[in-house]
């Protein structure tokens, strides 16, 4: 297991409102439950129209992980809703949670992104968030510093807070870390570069 947990942005290629359809939000959520416990723990998430936030710890690379995600969505996109054009952009945002209080600052953003889109009233009734508590997901480990869940010690530090623009987040900047990277290319293959850039 990676044993990491993250804080993960993806956006639509054009930022198309893909996810604005019910049957693209469904099926984006069946194959996000679809790949847990297997590929990577799942704590929180949420459907934008044209991005999604996920919380997760990956069980092999964040990298593959996400590849399983955006790519698993793509390749049952083409074959359940004859989709033929692209539907990402290439690559992800990451940031690598640290504590149980900076999981808690991105699990209150999931919830109340929608709620600051104007797609919902309130928390928790949006269809298509896990703040709602319809989805098994896993339980995060309170009390433990994420990065010591099966990491031998000394594991590498995560990289200085990096993104193409705060509009990679989606309607606003997700919550500012200097603890973040940015990886580009998800859908390339696992051993693909990171190629950052900072907010200016």
């Amino acid at each position: 297991m990676n044993g990491q947990t993250y804080f993960v942005t993806s956006n639509t290629a054009g930022r198309k409102p893909f996810f604005r359809h019910e049957r693209w939000a469904k099926l984006f959520i069946d194959v996000l439950l679809g790949y847990r416990p297997e590929r990577f723990l799942l704590y929180e998430f949420v459907v934008m129209p044209d991005h999604f936030h996920v919380l997760i710890t990956p069980k092999g690379s964040l990298e593959k992980a996400v590849q399983f995600i955006k790519g698993g969505f793509s390749f049952r996109a083409k074959r359940e809703l004859s989709w033929t054009g692209d539907i990402w952009i290439a690559g992800f945002s990451d940031h690598r949670i640290r504590s149980d209080e900076d999981f808690e600052v991105h699990r209150r953003y999931i919830a109340k992104n929608p709620v600051e889109a104007g797609l919902a009233e309130q928390e928790g009734i949006y269809g298509y968030c896990s703040a709602n508590g319809r989805f098994a997901l896993d339980a995060f480990p309170r009390g433990l510093k994420p990065g010591s869940v099966g990491v031998a010690s000394g594991a590498a530090e995560a990289a200085p807070f990096q993104s193409r623009d705060a509009t990679a987040y989606g309607t606003e900047a997700a919550p500012q870390s200097k603890d973040a990277t940015v990886i580009y290319g998800a859908d390339a293959a696992p051993d693909q570069t990171k190629a950052p850039e900072r907010i200016g």
